[in-house]
């Protein structure tokens, strides 16, 4: 009965690549949409993440993100170093400022000064450029993106800058990861930032901190705060909180949920309309195999099979031509540098494939049922 299921859904092609596209579209819409979405959110997580030796972040107490924070008093990392459990502690600055390029260009970038002598809060990885070139005067490294977005002819190493009224010199390019908000990120020594960024009290925008051997991030965490009255974050902690202010403040989820459940709606459409004109040209079908004595349940069997395939297939589709675009995209443009797919998302989308396949499967089978034997010969 299977194979006379199959015969029956491929014989009409039109129908069937109907319903495969149907399957594909929603796949695609969905597994597309989601792994935006996904890629969107850890890029509020990018720049905890990028700082691999610290576990523990320490700010004003009513910091919240790497962008939204209050300015640290110098004292505050001798305080730090200073409580019991913390192996080391460095001093970080991250701020807004200006750039003009030498074409006159005006630029918003994000400046972060990291430790003079130990460079923690710079990325592992460098592009063009030594991390010794860090210390000659006026350095300052640019991250990749930023560079081909400022530089698109190349040759930004060696460029001077304007920054803050101030002169800067690109001597490295750094593969960073993009934050949220995707400005070009500058890193320089905190003895340089302190002369780029405007001056205030108050400078140190965080202090990055790491566990002694033996000791719980989190225990220490805990510790710094009480004995400094300071806000400390372990890494994780801190990453979700870039991922929770996101979602708190942005109209993200809203609108990618409603373009998810778009997909959603617009395949138990589509499928259904074509499955249920599927089976309204085949209903004769049917009934002359319920004439010759196929019972109900083999019925039930044989619309299975159809929609299944029809699923498998076109969920096979959808979801290659969703990997090939995260793919490309990844490869080909720094709008989608660093994106990638969970693998919960292929398993979202084959859960919602399977209940549209069932809904839309369902919706059919009663029609089948319904049918009489003697329709085959009306």
């Amino acid at each position: 009965m299977g194979w006379i299921a199959i015969r029956m859904l491929t014989g009409d092609r039109v129908k069937f690549i109907g319903l495969l596209f149907g399957v594909a579209f929603s796949t695609l819409l969905i597994t597309q949409q989601l792994t935006i979405f996904v890629n969107l959110l850890l890029r509020g997580a990018a720049p905890v993440n990028e700082v691999s030796t610290a576990d523990i972040w320490v700010m004003d107490p009513s910091g919240r993100t790497t962008d939204v924070t209050l300015a640290l008093p110098s004292t505050a990392l001798e305080r730090v170093r200073g409580v019991p459990g913390v192996l080391w502690a460095a001093p970080l600055i991250r701020s807004g400022a200006t750039v003009r390029t030498p074409e006159g260009d005006l630029e918003p970038v994000s400046v972060i000064g990291v430790d003079d002598a130990t460079l923690i809060g710079l990325p592992r990885r460098m592009v063009e450029g030594s991390r010794d070139a860090l210390a000659e005067p006026d350095a300052v490294f640019i991250d990749d993106v930023g560079s081909r977005k400022l530089f698109e002819q190349g040759g930004a190493v060696g460029t001077r800058l304007e920054l803050n009224d101030q002169r800067a010199v690109i001597r490295g390019i750094v593969d960073a990861d993009p934050s949220f908000t995707s400005t070009v990120i500058l890193y320089t020594r905190y003895s340089n930032a302190l002369n780029y960024l405007p001056g205030t009290r108050n400078r140190l925008s965080f202090v990055l901190a790491r566990s002694a051997p033996g000791q719980d991030a989190k225990a220490v965490a805990t510790r710094i705060e009480r004995e400094t009255g300071l806000r400390a974050r372990t890494k994780p902690e801190f990453a979700r909180d870039g991922i929770d202010y996101i979602i708190e403040n942005t109209g993200i989820p809203i609108n990618f949920g409603i373009t998810v459940a778009l997909g959603f709606i617009v395949g138990v459409a589509i499928v259904g309309l074509t499955f249920s004109l599927f089976i309204r040209d085949n209903i004769k079908q049917f009934g002359a195999l319920k004439a010759i004595g196929v019972n109900n349940n083999e019925i039930r069997l044989m619309v299975a099979a159809q929609a299944g395939l029809v699923g498998l297939i076109g969920y096979g589709v959808g979801l290659a031509m969703a990997v090939a675009f995260v793919f490309v995209g990844a490869a080909t443009g720094d709008a989608f540098k660093g994106f990638y797919m969970p693998w919960e998302i292929p398993v979202i989308a084959a859960v919602v494939v399977l209940v549209m396949i069932l809904l839309t499967g369902l919706i059919a089978l009663r029609s089948v049922l319904r049918t009489e034997p003697a329709e085959v010969f009306r």
